[in-house]
């Protein structure tokens, strides 16, 4: 079965206000959703929602072909589930946690203990394995929540802030498994860090205000950002004064193909002066000539293939400042 995950028409009202608002979307085995919005997008409630944790006002969800209101053990049984917070009981070990539940799991004997021992060595939990989990850091706590979400080797696994709490080896290391288990399951990442959607997501969904405003590839949505297309030239500082500068950006905003110039803060290679594209359009070999004819030093040229943060700020900021 291709489509892992289907989700119609979701929707979750508290009192007045529709946190969820009809949502709807599918997830395929091998794909890894990046789910993106600012806080209070909706986001968690999707993911609780997805997983059978918080029943919807309307809408279904169904998961490995099980719808989850007629079959819901059947679909929780193919769902490993990360939540926010990683909670788990404090004064078990990671040890007895895990043991617990594969319990719980239906293991038993020596395949139970394979799969806890397994969790553990995928998540890097061995220096931790028998210290009270109430005494263990955030990242080791996240870590802990992580292996008993993969403990049972499920088709799809839903993850809120996976990374949270981790340093950057650890990152690392946790974007490595997640891509290391994707071509087998169908995954969904919630995350506020644009870079792990770029590190480890096939597809990017923005919900803002309860309801989808992007859907795409990570490319497919860095092609939406003002900077896509857009060109970067680093000028030598030697000797580049005030007014020459001015006389230089003055050139490049006279072209037609041009929507704009902005000067960026001096770095160690010189001075980057970063040129849009109307419409978004190429328009490399055009600035090469005008650079070559300027004569001027040139540390760096290189074109940009856009930026997620411009097309998420751009897409969820209240409907009155877009206006603005």
């Amino acid at each position: 079965m291709d489509e892992m995950i289907v989700v119609d028409g979701l929707t979750k009202r508290f009192g007045p206000r529709a946190a969820v608002d009809h949502v709807s979307f599918k997830v395929k085995r091998g794909e890894v959703l990046g789910f993106l919005g600012p806080n209070g997008a909706g986001k968690s409630t999707t993911m609780k929602m997805i997983t059978g944790f918080l029943a919807p006002s309307s809408g279904r969800v169904a998961v490995c072909g099980f719808d989850l209101e007629d079959a819901p053990l059947e679909a929780k049984k193919r769902i490993g589930y990360l939540p926010e917070g990683a909670p788990a009981y404090p004064d078990m070990t990671p040890a007895g946690f895990l043991d617990f539940i594969a319990r719980i799991r239906g293991f038993d004997g020596a395949e139970r203990q394979k799969r806890v021992i397994d969790a553990a060595a995928k998540t890097q939990l061995g220096d931790v394995f028998h210290q009270p989990i109430e005494t263990l850091s955030k990242g080791f706590k996240r870590r802990v929540g992580l292996a008993q979400a993969l403990l049972h080797d499920p088709d799809v696994l839903i993850l809120d802030e996976p990374t949270d709490g981790l340093d950057p080896n650890q990152k690392h290391e946790v974007r490595a498994l997640i891509r290391g288990m994707a071509a087998n399951k169908a995954i969904v990442i919630s995350t506020h860090i644009l870079e792990e959607v770029e590190a480890v997501c096939t597809r990017a969904m923005i919900i803002a205000q309860g309801r989808i405003v992007a859907d795409g590839t990570p490319l497919e949505l860095e092609q939406r950002s003002r900077h896509h297309n857009a060109i970067t030239v680093v000028l030598d500082s030697d000797g580049l004064t005030d007014v020459k500068l001015a006389a230089i950006c003055a050139t490049f905003e006279g072209l037609d193909f041009v929507s704009g110039v902005e000067v960026g803060a001096p770095n160690e290679l010189g001075r980057p002066i970063t040129i849009f594209s109307r419409g978004r359009l190429p328009m490399g070999p055009e600035i090469g000539q005008r650079v070559d004819q300027l004569g001027w030093p040139v540390a760096e040229l290189r074109v940009e293939r856009g930026r997620l943060d411009d097309v998420f700020r751009d897409i969820t900021k209240p409907a009155s400042k877009q206006a603005a």
